[in-house]
């Protein structure tokens, strides 16, 4: 399973940092990255980062306002989150697996809460 910290309270427009750490390197088609579920919503991909090439994926609503980033020797990725808006709110899933397929493994999900 994967280990995620960070997220908690912010104001719009503000900023959170979460990261992701794995027990062990991914297989190298793999990503590790994010997806989000708001309240009485479906879960819905946010951002991820490939493995073994370094490129990266952002969803429409988050580009140019998240970054993810990894350090591959901790086995984890970041997710910085600027400009943040309150429909950013929701539970924050950590996962790996192939882009675009159900992942594998994930996270036990963490709560980010954006107020106006």
């Amino acid at each position: 399973q994967l280990e995620e910290t960070g997220g908690g309270l912010a104001q719009a427009g503000g900023s959170l940092r979460l990261s992701c750490t794995a027990p062990r390197r991914p297989y190298t088609d793999y990503v590790m990255g994010w997806y989000r579920q708001a309240p009485g919503q479906d879960r819905v991909f946010v951002a991820a980062f490939s493995w073994s090439g370094g490129k990266t994926y952002y969803a429409n609503p988050v580009e140019g306002r998240f970054t993810i980033s990894r350090d591959s020797a901790k086995i984890t990725v970041y997710l910085q989150m600027d400009s943040l808006k309150v429909e950013d709110t929701g539970v924050y899933y950590c996962g790996a697996g192939l882009l675009g397929s159900e992942w594998d493994v994930w996270g036990q999900g963490t709560q980010v809460t954006v107020t106006s």
